[in-house]
Order: C-alpha cells, then sequence, then structure tokens
C-alpha cells in the first residue's frame, strides 16, 4: 500500500521531529481552534487559526467553562493566553496560564478583510465539492 501524502511521515520519531521544528507559518495552522455551532452554520467553516482579539471558552482541562479574549498567540510554545486565565506566583506576580488552541472554542471572531476572505475562500472550497459529491 503506498502512502496518500508523501509529505507526512508515519514515523512517531520524524512526525514529533516535524511538529516541534515547524516555522511559524506551519504553527499558525497547527493552531487552529474550532468554531461553536453558530459561527460554524454561519460561515460553513469548522475551524480556524486562532488569533489576538478572537472570544474564546475553555472546553477542557482545570480552567473549563471560562471565558475570555485571547491576548496573546505564543507559537513558540504552542498555547494561547487569555485575558483573566492566570496564576499567581509566590512573590505576588501573576501570570497567564497557557492553553492550547485546539482545548478552546472560538466564540466571536475578529474580522478584518484578510479573515473575511479566509473564510470564504474556504467555504466555496466546501460548497464546490459538496457539488462534485451531488454529481457522481
Amino acid at each position: 500500500m503506498t502512502k496518500i501524502n508523501t509529505s507526512l511521515h508515519s514515523s512517531r520519531r520524524k512526525s514529533r521531529k516535524a511538529h516541534f521544528s515547524a516555522p511559524s507559518s506551519v504553527r499558525r495552522v497547527i493552531m487552529s481552534a474550532p468554531l461553536n455551532k453558530e459561527l460554524r452554520d454561519k460561515h460553513k467553516v469548522r475551524s480556524i487559526p486562532i488569533r489576538k482579539d478572537d472570544e474564546v471558552t475553555i472546553m477542557r482541562g482545570a480552567y473549563k467553562g471560562r471565558e475570555g479574549t485571547i491576548s496573546s498567540v505564543y507559537r513558540l510554545k504552542y498555547v494561547v493566553h487569555i485575558k483573566g486565565i492566570v496564576r499567581e506566583k509566590t512573590n505576588g506576580q501573576s501570570v497567564p496560564i497557557g492553553v492550547h488552541p485546539s482545548k478552546v472554542v472560538i466564540t466571536k471572531l475578529k474580522l478584518d478583510k484578510d479573515r473575511e476572505k479566509i473564510l470564504e475562500r474556504v467555504a466555496k472550497g466546501r460548497e464546490e465539492k459538496a457539488q462534485r459529491g451531488k454529481e457522481s
């Protein structure tokens, strides 16, 4: 049996190396978060790369159910920081808690013209694929 996508590797060692040494442009795509039901129905898109001023709800972990706005996207560590999700250090200083984007759901998108183009492009591709499925 031949591999379907030759640019991806099935070896655990090589897959991990590719993941942890990925450039920032690839990390952006890996750091995608799912949209909530209303946004998914509206834009016809399941997930989108997360960005700074998106509003999210945490779905997993100790902070499950908490809502907030993305304050920073830390691509080097594959985490996002959310306003209000902090912990106190022993010296009293507050530190943001990192949450992986796959463990949050986007409830409100910060739309600009570039992001709207991305949504349109993905939705258009989905529609074309659905049309092809109906023809055969």
